[in-house]
């Protein structure tokens, strides 16, 4: 019995990127959100509270940004070349298809 062909679900991967980019998007917009909820919040403390948290990590998000692009970058490069190598491969087996006919 030999080892199962390798599969690698290209289009759940070509979404990943965006999705990493989206969630870089909203983590940067958190101040924002934060922001726009301060009058629906009503006690001051509360939205200070919110403040407080969202500059308590302002430090770690630069670092949390950088790892989510450097992961959505890869992520498209693995897709890319997955899907070069998959055209290659079906131009090769073509081809030899075309070679072994003649």
């Amino acid at each position: 019995m030999g080892k199962p062909d390798l599969a690698l679900p290209l289009s759940d991967l070509e979404d990943y990127g965006g999705r990493l980019r989206s969630i870089k998007t909203r983590l940067n917009g958190t101040k924002k959100l934060f922001q726009s909820y301060e009058d629906d919040i009503g006690d001051k403390g509360v939205y200070d509270a919110l403040d407080d948290f969202e500059s308590g990590w302002e430090d770690g998000r630069e670092d949390i940004s950088q790892q989510l692009t450097a992961l959505a970058e890869m992520s498209d490069a693995v897709v890319r070349e997955f899907k070069k190598l998959d055209d290659q491969l079906a131009k090769d087996v073509s081809e030899g298809v075309k070679t072994e006919e003649k």
